[in-house]
C-alpha cells in the first residue's frame, strides 16, 4: 500500500523531531509530510536540517489543528495514496504501527493512545455522545491499557492519531476549518458515519503520547475553543429539539459562570489575587468569549489576546497527577466509560 504520514508542527520542534526519528523505525513503507502551521520557533529549518529527505510544507501562519492538516491532506491527496496517517507531533510510535493497522480492513482507525510517562495507561481512545449532558464520554480515559485489547467503533477518534483510507476524505471531505482547535475530529467521525464509514479502535497499533499542559482543563484557550465549538457541533448534528434542550440545560452553568466571573473581576479590584485565581479568571473570561462568538458565528482562530496563553500552555508536560485533577465536572472531558 501507498502510505502518507501526516504530522502538523507548531513551536514544537523537539516533539517532532523526536516523533519522525520514530517514524523511521516503522516496518512498512510509507512517506512523511510534515506541515509547519507557522511556528516561531524556527522549527521549520531546524526540522529540514535533521530530516533532509522529509517533505516539508510551511503554512506562514497559524491555521489550527483542522486547516492545518487540510494543507497537508490537499497536498497528500494528489499522489492518490491508499491510506493516509494523520499523526500528532508530540507523540511516539511502535515499529509495528502500520501493520497494526492494515490487519483489519477498516475505514477509519485509532489506536492505543500510550501516556509517554506512564506507558500502562492510556491517555484516551476516543469518545461517545451523551446527548443528556451535550458532550462526549471520554473511552478509555486514563485506563489501564492491557483491558483494552478488542476493536470496536466509537462515535469518534482520537484525533491525536487517524489512520483513513484515502477514499473516506475524498467522499467526506476534509475537517472543517470553523473549529479550528477541539472537536474538529468529532465533526469528522460523524460526517464520516452519516456516509457509511465507521470509526474503529485498533489495539495493536500502540503510539506514546505526551500529555501536554496545552490541552488541559484548566487551559484558557482550552475553554474558549471547547465551549464555542461545543456549541456548533451540536448546532450541526443535534435536531432542533435536542439543540434548545441541550441550550436550555446549559444556560445556567453559563450564567454562574459569568456572575463569578463579574463578582471575581470586582474582588480583584480591591484584593490581590493569587496565581491560580488570576489562571481561573482567564479561563471563565475564555468560555464566556467562546459561549458570545459562537452566537454571533465567529469561528475560526480565536481572539488575539488567547494566543499569550497557548503559548505559555504549550511548553510544560502536565504528570499524571495534574492531569487527572483537572478531569472534573467543570472542565472539558470528564467521563471515564469502558
Amino acid at each position: 500500500m501507498k502510505i502518507v504520514i501526516i504530522v502538523l508542527n507548531w513551536n514544537g520542534k523537539e516533539d517532532t523531531i523526536q516523533c519522525l526519528a520514530s517514524l523511521r523505525r516503522l516496518t512498512i513503507a510509507h512517506s512523511v509530510l510534515v506541515v509547519d502551521n507557522g511556528s516561531t520557533d524556527d522549527s521549520a529549518r531546524e526540522i529540514a536540517r535533521a530530516f533532509p529527505d522529509i517533505e516539508l510544507i510551511a503554512t506562514g501562519s497559524n491555521l489550527g489543528y483542522a486547516e492545518g492538516n487540510n494543507v497537508g491532506l490537499r497536498h497528500a491527496l494528489k499522489a492518490s495514496p491508499d491510506a493516509i496517517l494523520i499523526l500528532n507531533n508530540d507523540t511516539v510510535v511502535e515499529p509495528d504501527l502500520l501493520s497494526a493497522f492494515l490487519k483489519r480492513d477498516f475505514p477509519i482507525q485509532g489506536g492505543s493512545l500510550l501516556q509517554m510517562s506512564n506507558p500502562e495507561k492510556l491517555d484516551h481512545i476516543g469518545g461517545m455522545w451523551n446527548s443528556k449532558t451535550g458532550r462526549f464520554d471520554l473511552v478509555a480515559f486514563y485506563a489501564l491499557a492491557a483491558e483494552w485489547k478488542d476493536p470496536f467503533n466509537l462515535d469518534y477518534l482520537c484525533g491525536c492519531a487517524l489512520f483513513v483510507k484515502t477514499e473516506v476524505f475524498r467522499n467526506v471531505g476534509l475537517f472543517d476549518p470553523r473549529f479550528f482547535l477541539l472537536w474538529e475530529e468529532c465533526d469528522w467521525c460523524y460526517r464520516a458515519a452519516s456516509k457509511g464509514y465507521s470509526s474503529s479502535f485498533c489495539p495493536e497499533a500502540k503510539i506514546h503520547h505526551r500529555v501536554s499542559a496545552s490541552f488541559s482543563g484548566g487551559a484558557p484557550h482550552t475553554g474558549y475553543y471547547w465551549w464555542r465549538n461545543r456549541l456548533l457541533w451540536i448546532d450541526l448534528h443535534c435536531s432542533a429539539s435536542e439543540r434548545r434542550r441541550l441550550f436550555r440545560m446549559m444556560f445556567p452553568e453559563i450564567f454562574q459562570a459569568f456572575l463569578k466571573y463579574v463578582r471575581r473581576t470586582a474582588k480583584y479590584w480591591f484584593t490581590k489575587a493569587s496565581p491560580d485565581n488570576i489562571m481561573q479568571q482567564k479561563y471563565l473570561r475564555a468560555m464566556l468569549a467562546g459561549v458570545r462568538d459562537y452566537w454571533l458565528r465567529k469561528f475560526g482562530e480565536g481572539p488575539q489576546w488567547l494566543k499569550a496563553n497557548i503559548l505559555k500552555a504549550a511548553a510544560p508536560a502536565l504528570t499524571v497527577k495534574d492531569a487527572e485533577s483537572n478531569a472534573d465536572s467543570s472542565q472539558p472531558g470528564i467521563t471515564i466509560t469502558k
